[in-house]
């Protein structure tokens, strides 16, 4: 098969609408950047909203659009229309949904933020393993990978499906008995976010309105790493929270997380304890533990923060099952599994979902 041209991309853009405008997304300027290097397609598209269940329609209609007509991969980044361009085809008469969500006051689901203050802490891998260990104690489980530029927690699950897409409503992925949702499903070929913090925040507030969680007793938010927008915009956006703060025994990480646990405290919301990963790592032949990152940060920052170190967790790896790929899910017969068992329990117990 031939390679798509530039004029072939365009012409087949012109079949695909924007279902709040019911127009092409040709037709409304919404094709803002093309670019097609020997059939690697790259596009900027604007819609009228962004971070909704037509936006996963029109992301993966124009994947296959174009693969059909012979593109070797398709990378798509999203923004949304001007408030000049929404008003000039006729956008500002389309209203928002406004059916049930978790952030209503009638809601029940108890929100735990997993926060960390720098990178590489391991913060994704707790929350998904936190998730995990809830939902094996036979709670009803979210997770939202809230951590928008670095979102990861499809790939530790070893999510290969997107959520389904029912007339407006977005139906999570569910795996481990955990229902997912990301930014990852929301992009092409892992291309980059490069959007801005407001537009960001739109689309968080978006996986809490539009998305079919249904009743859950927990819904996890991996976080941001730090206190920049998202985080700041997700404590503001929450009625209330339970902020797992991570860290490592390293004295700096614990000193840069307590900037992010501080934020939580003035943010009205409540701390509910410390885990600290990496703690150590103990030989499988010798059993004996050597403390790599060294000691001490884990209760250094619960002390600061008058809270509860509620886990140490070693460095490990899962065991890599084939046929059920999960890159970073511990089983529960696995030592450190067990301590997320462990964790999972006490959380509970903090929480008081009995």
């Amino acid at each position: 098969m031939a390679l798509v041209t530039e004029k072939e991309i365009l012409a087949a853009l012109k079949r695909i609408k924007d279902r709040d405008l019911n127009k092409s997304i040709v037709d409304t300027g919404g094709v803002r950047q093309l670019k097609n290097k020997d059939g690697n397609v790259s596009l900027k598209i604007a819609l009228a909203k962004t971070g909704t269940a037509e936006q996963m329609q029109v992301q993966q209609e124009i994947v296959n659009v174009l693969k059909s007509e012979g593109a070797k991969s398709v990378g798509l980044r999203f923004e949304t229309l001007s408030e000049e361009e929404l008003e000039k085809f006729g956008g500002a008469t389309a209203s928002p949904y406004s059916g049930p969500s978790l952030l209503a006051p009638t809601s029940k689901t108890t929100f735990i933020t997993v926060a960390s203050g720098k990178g590489g802490v391991g913060k994704s891998t707790v929350s998904v393993n936190v998730a995990v260990a809830l939902a094996r104690q036979g709670k009803k489980v979210g997770i939202i990978d809230a951590d928008i530029y670095g979102f990861s927690v499809p790939d530790m699950m070893g999510i290969e499906t997107r959520p389904k897409v029912v007339g407006k409503r977005i139906y999570p992925v569910e795996r481990f008995g955990v229902k997912v949702i990301s930014m990852g499903f929301f992009v092409e070929d892992n291309a980059p976010v490069i959007w801005r913090g407001p537009m960001l925040g739109k689309m968080i507030n978006q996986f809490f309105s539009e998305c079919e969680w249904g009743d859950l007793d927990y819904l996890v938010l991996d976080l941001p790493p730090g206190t920049g927008d998202v985080a700041l915009d997700l404590h503001a956006m929450l009625p209330e929270s339970k902020e797992l703060l991570v860290t490592t025994p390293h004295a700096t990480a614990a000193f840069v997380a307590a900037r992010a646990g501080a934020m939580a405290i003035k943010t009205h919301h409540e701390m509910l304890g410390v885990v600290e990963n990496m703690s150590y790592f103990q030989s499988e032949k010798t059993g004996e533990k050597e403390y790599v990152f060294g000691k001490g940060g884990g209760e250094r920052l619960a002390e600061e923060l008058k809270t509860e170190l509620l886990a140490k967790i070693p460095l490990g790896q899962p065991k890599v099952n084939e046929e059920d790929f999960a890159p970073s899910i511990y089983d529960i017969a696995h030592p450190i599994g067990q301590i997320y068992n462990d964790l999972a329990i006490r959380m509970i117990e903090k929480t008081r979902h009995v």
